[in-house]
């Protein structure tokens, strides 16, 4: 079930064979044996009701197949799969346990266990796996909610994380600048997140909902971002969605390759507002409320005209012009 207890709970174990092991040793002093019975019994499950847990999860059917190769795998049906999980995910929150699900990947994990030199056809490696991808960050707690609305969360949670480390990656690599010898990756991102918090502040208040979308060599990026402004206050943003927002941002700005960004606002008893830019050289050129309905109301992939949305408004970008740093690359 790729079930395994993360750092915390594997570093109390070795300090607990340690001290046990000292424990027997010593001569110097008479040592009290402890945690024996009852009480020890009761301690430890107090222990691991505060030792976190991890699942790795085979989402899909393909992915799951692909693990009926090896022998101590020992499931054949995925939808009885999916259904044991979800009954030991309910039966460790009973416990009172937190546990989070982390999307186990069969290709990452042969990789995994050749470069490891362990065998991969023991459930002891398949635990260890889970608990290396669990600390990449692309997990979901599981909160109670059943396995059919986890399995989405935590695809968009890996592919959003896969997004990051991509955009990243392109961003370290394009080293300094020939004539200035400043960091291309670094000015992109600082003038990405002055053009982000430029958009939000002339937004004002509401609930903000903003798509990017940006090509890069290989692939084409999107960030989504989640924020909400009162009438007083300053922007606020999640740390980890701002920071891949304005990395995709950035891959765009420095990349110098076509893109946008598009933002709708919610507002107490007022219609959605939907307003629109793309991304030329590095900036964020306003798009017409024509160009905005247009972009809105065609279908993606057949080119053919959707209808509005009732109380939605499609608004022309704001110039964001002003105040804007004179020097990016």
């Amino acid at each position: 079930m790729f079930v395994s207890a993360l750092g915390d709970h594997m570093a109390y174990r070795r300090k607990t064979r340690h001290t046990e092991h000292d424990a027997h040793t010593r001569t110097a002093e008479s040592v009290r044996p402890r945690g024996r019975g009852r009480a020890g019994t009761s301690m430890r499950r107090m222990l691991r009701r505060e030792a976190p847990s991890t699942i790795g999860l085979l989402a899909d059917e393909r992915d799951f197949a692909a693990m009926r190769h090896y022998r101590t795998f020992t499931f054949d049906d995925h939808a009885v799969y999916l259904q044991q999980v979800e009954h030991l995910l309910k039966s460790l929150a009973a416990q009172g346990m937190h546990t989070r699900v982390a999307l186990f990947d069969p290709e990452e994990y042969a990789e995994f266990c050749s470069e490891s030199a362990i065998a991969p056809d023991d459930p002891a490696s398949r635990s260890r796996f889970t608990a290396e991808i669990a600390s990449a960050g692309a997990t979901v707690a599981y909160t109670g909610q059943p396995i059919a609305d986890l399995i989405p969360l935590l695809v968009d949670r890996a592919v959003r994380r896969a997004t990051w480390e991509y955009a990243t990656m392109t961003l370290a690599g394009l080293g300094e600048c020939a004539d200035c010898g400043q960091d291309i990756g670094r000015a992109a991102f600082d003038r990405a997140s002055h053009l982000l918090l430029r958009v939000l502040e002339t937004a004002g208040p509401g609930t903000h909902h903003l798509v990017c979308s940006t090509p890069a060599d290989n692939e084409h990026l999107f960030a989504v971002l989640h924020t909400e402004r009162d009438s007083a206050g300053p922007v606020r943003l999640a740390s980890a969605e701002g920071a891949e927002f304005v990395t995709v941002l950035a891959v765009g700005v420095a990349l110098e390759k076509p893109g946008g960004v598009v933002l709708r606002t919610s507002s107490s008893g007022a219609p959605d507002r939907v307003h629109g830019w793309r991304l030329e050289r590095g900036s964020l050129v306003p798009l017409s409320a024509g160009e905005v309905f247009s972009a809105y109301c065609t279908d993606a992939d057949t080119g053919e005209p959707v209808a509005p949305e009732p109380r939605v408004e499609y608004c022309a970008g704001f110039d964001l012009g002003a105040d804007e740093p004179e020097d990016h690359h």
